[in-house]
C-alpha cells in the first residue's frame, strides 16, 4: 500500500470518521462498518482533509476550472475545505451546496454560494459512495442548473460494493451519466490497514463476509496515487 493511504486511513481512524459496528447506510443495506465525515469536527481535522481532496484534485483534473458542489450536509464542509486548499495551492474555485428545503423568502432557491452558469461544469465532493443513491440525488439536485455539466465526483473511500447490478456502484455511476468518480481509498485498502494489527481481526472478518455477499471488485478509476 502507498504511504499516503496508510496516512489516510490512519487520519479517518484517528478522527472517528470510520468506524466498527452495526450500521445502517442511506441505501438501506446493514453494513458493518462506516465513514462519517460528521465526526470531522476541528479546524486541523477539516483543513487535513481537504488537503487530501486537494491532492486527489491536482493528480486527476491538473488546474481544471470548475465549479465545487458540496452536497447537504455532509459535503458542505468538505467542499469548503477542498477549495481552501486549492486555493493555497494557486487554484482558486467557486463553490456551493445545497438546502434540504427550498428557501420561499430573501433570494429564494435550493442553491448556497456560486451559481453556476450555462457552460460550466461542476466537480461533487462527498464522502462515500456505497450504493450510489446519493450521488444519483445530487444529479437531479443538479438537473435543475441548465447547461451545468458535472465533470467529476470525488469521495474518500470506494466501499467495493454492488450497485443495481453485479457492476460497483462508482462504476454504475460512471457509466449512467458519463463522467470519472475517483477515491482516495477503497475497502480493501482499509482491510489492508486493519490486518496489520491482531486487534482488528474480527472487525476485518466481519468486513469480509459482508463484502462476499454485497462486494464487487474495486473500481478501475479509483485514486492511484498522490
Amino acid at each position: 500500500m502507498q504511504s499516503y493511504k496508510h496516512e489516510f486511513i490512519e487520519f479517518l481512524e484517528s478522527a472517528g470518521v470510520l468506524k466498527f459496528g452495526d450500521f445502517t447506510a442511506k441505501s438501506g443495506r446493514k453494513i458493518p462498518y462506516f465513514i462519517n465525515a460528521g465526526e470531522i469536527k476541528t479546524g486541523a481535522q477539516i483543513s487535513r482533509l481537504g488537503e487530501f481532496y486537494a491532492k486527489a484534485y491536482f493528480e486527476k483534473l491538473g488546474n481544471k476550472k470548475a465549479v465545487l458542489y458540496g452536497p447537504a450536509y455532509k459535503g458542505i464542509p468538505i467542499a469548503v475545505s477542498v477549495a481552501a486548499a486549492l486555493s493555497k495551492n494557486g487554484l482558486d474555485l467557486p463553490f456551493f451546496f445545497n438546502r434540504k428545503e427550498e428557501k420561499d423568502h430573501g433570494e429564494g432557491g435550493v442553491f448556497v454560494g456560486y451559481k453556476p452558469k450555462a457552460g460550466e461544469e461542476a466537480v461533487i465532493v462527498e464522502d462515500v459512495i456505497t450504493a450510489g443513491t446519493a450521488i444519483r440525488e445530487s444529479m437531479e439536485i443538479l438537473s435543475r442548473l441548465d447547461g451545468v455539466k458535472v465533470a467529476a465526483v470525488f469521495v474518500m473511500v470506494d466501499r467495493c460494493e454492488k450497485g443495481k447490478t453485479e457492476k460497483s456502484a462508482m462504476k454504475e455511476i460512471s457509466e449512467e451519466f458519463g463522467f470519472p468518480v475517483y477515491s482516495v481509498v477503497n475497502v480493501y485498502d482499509i482491510i489492508e490497514y486493519l490486518e496489520k494489527d491482531e486487534k482488528n481481526r474480527e472487525n476485518v472478518e466481519r468486513i469480509k463476509n459482508y463484502l462476499s455477499v454485497a462486494g464487487s471488485k474495486p473500481a478501475a478509476v479509483s485514486l492511484a496515487a498522490f
